[in-house]
């Protein structure tokens, strides 16, 4: 359904019935329209406009979900303990079921403030941004990361939000169960990443708050008087209590993912070391001292982080080819599966290439 203001899975004129009797402060004045900002790979996200303030509402995507993969009221909460700590986040309004579908979604949502400022990940999104600036934005993209990991979760009510004891295990199972789940044909080298990161689980040397997704694309960045900062992180639908490393696999993963998938533009990002960017060993080496920690190989992590994409990209295709994605460039998700696949298991071995 498209009228002009109302995507594909928000009707937006029974959500603005329902927000002027829920929270007619943030309502406003005017008629209401939405534009889907993201779609198809995470949680769905919508631009609200017309309100008292600018909107954004978050629900999990159509079709093919898996019952704990798009937890909207964990994302609410997460978001919600960590406004006003030393990691930005927007400001939470509001989290609902909308069971009887009376909102216009039909299933759960958040609503949110709309945080102004850039997010980089397309080579084109480097434009107008100098080697310094996005040296600056990179650096404080990882020490964003580590104030996340040097947080008490206690003192922010967090501290039943996860299981950091087994949590690698419970991890890698719980992954292996969606990859089962979305199964649609045979990958043997996914197959065998899975079995070798199963025989080598390493031991958690440090638990804590983690964000599941971190990534450049997954905060919004500002320029300001004393340089680039993060003015927001974004997407917290995998947040929980666990190995913070996984997080440094993860972004490590993300950093050089032209290595592993080329110039295909399902894996698009702005990182490119002649455009400014550092290497990723020269964050670490940022993490470390922020956190006053020792970092050790990373290679189990990373070959984590890959397996994982190659599971979410997977899930992606096998939604795409039953028509319930939104967005565009999903319908060729899936050739990247055997690549990630193939980077994990060179990773394990410590092999960046």
């Amino acid at each position: 359904m498209d009228d002009g203001v109302s995507p594909t899975g928000l009707d937006i004129r029974a959500f603005e019935a329902w927000l002027g009797a829920r929270a007619p402060e943030l309502r406003g004045d005017g008629p209401l329209s939405a534009r889907l900002l993201t779609g198809g790979l995470s949680n769905l996200t919508y631009r609200i406009r017309g309100a008292a303030d600018p909107l954004v509402l978050r629900r999990p995507p159509l079709g093919h979900v898996l019952s704990t993969a798009h937890d909207m009221a964990r994302e609410h909460r997460v978001q919600s303990a960590l406004n006003g700590t030393a990691v930005p986040v927007p400001k939470q309004y509001l989290w609902d079921a909308d069971a009887d579908g009376s909102a216009g979604v039909g299933t759960e949502f958040t609503l949110m403030e709309y945080v102004e400022g850039e997010i980089l990940d397309d080579l084109a999104d480097n434009t107008g941004w100098t080697s310094e600036e996005l040296r600056g934005v990179s650096f404080a993209l990882i020490r964003t990361l580590a104030e996340l990991h040097s947080i008490e979760p206690a003192a922010v009510g967090l501290a039943d939000f996860g299981r950091p004891d087994g949590f690698l295990e419970r991890n890698l199972r719980r992954w292996a169960t969606q990859y089962q789940g979305n199964r649609f044909r045979e990958l043997p080298e996914l197959d065998r990443l899975l079995k070798r990161l199963g025989a080598g689980v390493p031991a958690t040397l440090h638990s804590s708050l983690v964000h599941g997704d971190y990534r450049l694309d997954n905060v919004i960045v500002q320029r300001s008087a004393d340089g680039p900062r993060i003015a927001a992180v974004l997407d917290w639908e995998m947040a929980t209590l666990g190995d913070s490393l996984t997080d440094l696999g993860l972004l490590g993963l993300y950093w050089d993912i032209a290595e592993v998938t080329g110039d295909s533009p399902v894996s698009r990002t702005s990182v490119d070391p002649a455009a400014g960017y550092p290497g990723f060993d020269e964050l670490l080496d940022a993490y470390a001292e922020a956190r006053g920690i020792e970092v050790p190989q990373l290679g189990w992590y990373t070959g984590f982080a890959a397996a994982k994409l190659a599971i979410i990209l997977e899930g992606i295709q096998l939604r795409h080819d039953q028509g319930e994605t939104l967005g565009a460039g999903f319908d060729h998700v899936g050739e990247l599966v055997p690549l990630l696949a193939a980077a994990g298991l060179r990773r394990l071995e410590g092999v960046r290439a």
